[in-house]
């Protein structure tokens, strides 16, 4: 008799239990809704963080981490759904992990996620992420075929935007690749190929008169190059 007791006992606890779960799911649920109605992002964050608590799924992890990233809370987005490469890992939480670690200047990892989104969807705007990372690794065979990908598959109404001016600007996406082969061509004998790497970084400059990145680089391969000597 006692152990029947003990067990309806439990399973009322457990009944309860449950509808204190479906209660909160469901405040949440519209808690969630309300702050989207609103365009309250820090309550969509926090809604949101109460239903995977809940209710845990990898979609709304998925969809949390995203926010995060969209916010510039990278190291808030990489807490909620990690770093590490899985191989189950959506093509938004590969993403997220490649944006966020690229952003917080960890270029040897960030390389890393975006070879597999490269290997999942090839496109010109991950091959030029690519050949960024590459290049900054010293990886420059890679670099240079993800160019060569790029200058080959690249549309002319393509965009890039640069941000590294206090105002944000846009090229064509081509003269991005054609920038990135001048420093890549350069980097691979940086005695020897300043004329050759000048001509890339010309070519992106004619395209795109407001390059502001190609044009310092220009200049500064330029400065290196040995001045001739006075003659008396």
């Amino acid at each position: 008799m006692k152990n029947l007791i003990l067990l309806v006992g439990i399973a009322f606890s457990f009944h309860v239990q449950a509808q204190n779960n479906q209660e909160l799911l469901k405040h949440y649920e519209a808690y969630y809704k309300q702050m989207k109605a609103q365009g309250d992002m820090q309550g969509i964050i926090n809604g949101l963080t109460h239903l995977n608590i809940l209710s845990p799924s990898a979609a709304r992890q998925d969809t949390l981490a995203y926010l995060y990233m969209n916010e510039g809370k990278f190291v808030q987005a990489l807490n909620t759904i990690g770093v590490d490469l899985m191989a189950d890992d959506s093509d938004m939480a590969v993403e997220i992990k490649a944006v966020s670690l690229k952003s917080l200047n960890q270029p040897k990892l960030a390389v890393k996620q975006f070879e597999e989104l490269f290997r999942r969807t090839q496109n010109v705007t991950l091959a030029y992420e690519l050949a960024e990372l590459y290049l900054q690794n010293q990886n420059l065979e890679e670099a240079s075929k993800q160019v060569e990908y790029g200058l080959l598959h690249v549309q002319d109404n393509m965009k890039k935007t640069y941000y590294e001016s206090q105002q944000p600007y846009q090229v064509p996406l081509k003269a991005g690749f054609l920038y990135l082969k001048g420093l890549i061509v350069f980097n691979q004998d940086k005695e020897t190929n300043i004329d050759t790497a000048v001509t890339y970084l010309e070519q992106a400059l004619t395209m795109a008169p407001n390059f502001n990145l190609a044009y310092v680089s220009r200049n500064a391969l330029l400065g290196q190059k040995p001045q001739p000597s006075k003659k008396d």
